[in-house]
């Protein structure tokens, strides 16, 4: 009997001249799940799901561009620190490294600016689609396993993670299991989602709040799952980055969540822009 869990051989699979990547794989999984039950919310609270799709176009790419860029310059020392890799491993997204918050900066404008296109407002999609990008997360996360990164500290309950003696960290050679914090943040991820569901419904949120909710909870997680990390990060005043964006991020998310109550209480009503209807000439 297993007392740990088994890293996979490989995440790279070859169909022929095309390598089938499972850290990519997942990624697009997710976006498929995010994008299906973002347009079912969205339509339950009044809105086209067309909608949906048409700011994804917008969003995703540049989520992912976003996210690349916010791993490589808050890790920069991987790639062009001394003995780092280069330009062009900094590049390779499907090697793994996408930083969450840059992909919701970049990703969160062009979706406002999808959302301008459409000409619906930006909140509701937000509210819609918050559950589903947790989801989302959640799926990628999955794609750290095959990768073997993402792991934390050693360890030796019977979930630990076997990692190959090639992926464990200078200092941890004689380790062979560690706390797979990655399917932490995704297990985290999927009692989030059900968390935002539950409580759209229960409160009726609205004007951004569901998605509010979404982030407050994640950097929650996100702290304790970063405490368990030893992967090198850069560090303020001997706390992770990505500790402190996500105490300053979720305090932000908290503060929205209060005001906007108070402010804008209840849902607002989703109005479906008008299509224009051409009239063909009477003769």
């Amino acid at each position: 009997m297993l007392t740990y869990i088994p890293s996979p051989e490989t995440g790279v699979w070859d169909l022929g001249p095309i390598p089938l990547r499972a850290y990519a794989m997942f990624i697009v999984l997710g976006i498929i799940v995010a994008v299906v039950l973002g347009s079912k919310r969205y339509e339950a609270r009044g809105g086209q799901p067309s909608v949906i799709t048409d700011i994804a176009i917008w969003a995703v790419p540049f989520g992912m561009v976003g996210g690349r860029l916010y791993h490589v310059l808050s890790d920069w020392h991987i790639y062009f620190g001394e003995h780092g890799r280069g330009f062009p491993p900094a590049l390779r997204l499907w090697d793994g490294g996408l930083g969450l918050w840059g992909a919701v900066l970049l990703g969160g404008v062009a979706a406002w600016l999808g959302a301008r296109r459409s000409g619906v407002a930006l909140p509701p999609v937000a509210d819609a689609i918050a559950p589903g990008i947790a989801l989302a997360q959640a799926i990628g996360r999955l794609g750290n396993y095959f990768n073997q990164e993402l792991f934390g500290s050693p360890t030796t309950l019977p979930w630990g993670l076997e990692i190959s003696p090639a992926n464990r960290p200078a200092g941890y050679a004689e380790y062979a299991t560690f706390h797979p914090t990655f399917l932490y943040e995704s297990l985290w991820l999927v009692a989030l989602a059900l968390v935002v569901i539950w409580a759209d419904r229960r409160f009726n949120l609205g004007h951004g709040r569901a998605f509010a909710l979404y982030v407050l909870l994640y950097t929650v997680g996100r702290v304790w799952i970063e405490a368990l990390r030893i992967d090198s990060a850069n560090q303020i005043l001997g706390i992770r980055l990505n500790v402190w964006t996500s105490i300053l991020v979720g305090t932000g998310a908290l503060t929205y969540l209060v005001i906007s109550s108070r402010i804008r209480p209840g849902r607002e009503v989703i109005v479906a822009p008008v299509e224009e209807i051409e009239v063909e000439p009477v003769e």
